[in-house]
């Protein structure tokens, strides 16, 4: 029973029985009475028709063929005359039958009555057709049939039905458990695939040309088991990234830091590798930053504080800030923006947004060059466009510049590449605001990125 085919099987049986028998119990029963009936009502209608004869002969010849013509049939015919007195008889009459004669009310109905019905009891079934001649009743005509051809006939459809029943029985057991063996056959294809994939073995092929909700959770799981396997690669690598980009700040921080230690080592030099190992040790500190934000991200505990914000004051007051920033390459940003717009942000994250793009911007751009932000609304959204005429991203490039640790320059160092985080966290920080951000690109004519957000988070 602890197999799911077993006790799908089970309960399909014990539902399916019930069913059954209760089909066959009524049908059963609507047959044996349809049949009893059946019988009693070709009783009540060969006695009328020897009732009609007699209404026009009634005669000792008459009475005496009608009796004959019974004599050779299951049925036994008895003529009275009104006073219940027996003219004539097909054949010998016993006591039960007698007694059934003494004791049937005089009837008046025409159409014949029948007068005893209980087969199950009784000896015999009877009906009683009155004999009337010119508004007069001159007699009866009693029908008597024996109640065991009745109970053999009912033995032998009890006998049909009872095989009937036991070879449902059967072929019901067969099929079902056949059927639910089918059923259960592809969740225990489901169970072994997910055996595995705790085991940590994500090789797994459940394809399914089934439309139904089986097939629906093949797919499920065959498309749970193809992101555990993109997710546990994107973790060894995540994994080999953060290791490579720790591995050279932490080498330059011992290696100065022991040539910093000998007595040997002039002053004025000693200065220089602390202020080397004090900028590693900062990039080693943003780094760990950037990662613990994207972990609160990827565990929802990185909430949006959202408020309304006048969004020209926001964007002069970011490009006040980064031209004091950017005046050693002489490079100038500028920002357009409707006057009475306002919008829901988290201003510091935004911010932290925005910076971040003019930040590569800034870095992949020439001298003397301009960074432009612009703003334009639309009815239930607005953009944020943030344009520069620097290097450009490779079109190969652009499907991977929002993933972790990823460069377009893959020879570039630290101090010009930064983490590899930004853009990253940059994606997940506009999607948290119901937005997405895009990117268009021309090596060497610029980048544009393209932040969509809603009016009305």
């Amino acid at each position: 029973m602890k197999r799911i085919s077993v006790q799908l099987g089970f309960y399909f049986l014990i539902v399916t029985l019930l069913i059954e028998t209760v089909l066959f119990v009524l049908l059963y029963y609507s047959l044996v009475n349809t049949r009893v009936n059946e019988e009693m009502t070709a009783l009540l209608k060969r006695g009328n028709s020897h009732r009609d004869v007699l209404e026009k002969y009634f005669d000792f010849q008459t009475i005496s063929h009608v009796a004959l013509m019974e004599s050779e049939a299951e049925t036994k015919v008895i003529i009275t005359n009104a006073q219940k007195k027996i003219l004539a008889k097909s054949n010998d009459i016993d006591s039960t039958i007698k007694r059934h004669i003494i004791g049937m009310i005089a009837n008046t109905n025409h159409n014949g009555t029948i007068v005893e019905n209980h087969w199950k009891t009784s000896n015999y079934i009877c009906t009683v057709s009155p004999i009337i001649i010119e508004g007069k009743t001159q007699g009866y005509v009693y029908m008597f049939l024996g109640t065991s051809s009745i109970k053999e006939m009912i033995t032998g459809l009890t006998k049909q039905f009872l095989v009937a029943g036991v070879v449902t029985f059967i072929l019901t057991v067969i099929t079902i458990f056949l059927l639910s063996r089918l059923l259960t056959k592809p969740l225990l294809r489901m169970k072994h695939a997910t055996e595995k994939m705790s085991h940590g073995d994500l090789s797994v092929s459940l394809t399914s040309t089934r439309n139904d909700e089986i097939g629906e959770l093949a797919g499920s799981i065959q498309t749970l088991a193809n992101d555990l396997h993109y997710m546990k690669k994107e973790r060894s690598e995540f994994l080999a990234s953060v290791a490579h980009e720790l591995r050279t700040p932490l080498t330059y921080v011992r290696g100065y830091a022991d040539i910093a230690m000998k007595n040997s080592t002039p002053p004025e030099q000693r200065q220089k590798y602390l202020s080397i190992i004090k900028d590693e040790a900062d990039y080693i500190t943003n780094l760990v930053q950037d990662l613990f934000l994207l972990a609160q991200m990827e565990k929802h505990n990185f909430s949006i504080q959202a408020k309304e914000v006048h969004l020209q004051t926001f964007l002069s007051r970011i490009v006040t800030k980064v031209n004091i920033m950017y005046e050693a390459k002489h490079i100038i940003v500028s920002s357009t923006c409707p006057s009475s717009l306002s919008i829901a942000l988290d201003e510091q994250r935004f911010e932290q947004v925005i910076i971040n793009i003019l930040n590569n911007a800034y870095v992949h751009s020439p001298e003397h060059s301009r960074i432009t932000i612009s703003v334009t609304e639309h009815k239930t959204q607005l953009e944020i466009a943030i344009q520069d005429t620097g290097e450009g991203i490779p079109e190969e490039d652009i499907p991977h510049i929002f993933e972790r640790f990823y460069r377009v320059d893959k020879a570039r160092s630290r101090s010009t590449g930064g983490t590899g985080l930004g853009l990253a966290i940059v994606k997940e920080i506009v999607e948290l605001h119901g937005g997405e951000i895009t990117v268009t690109s021309e090596v060497n004519q610029g980048s544009c990125f393209t932040m969509s957000l809603p009016i009305s988070m």
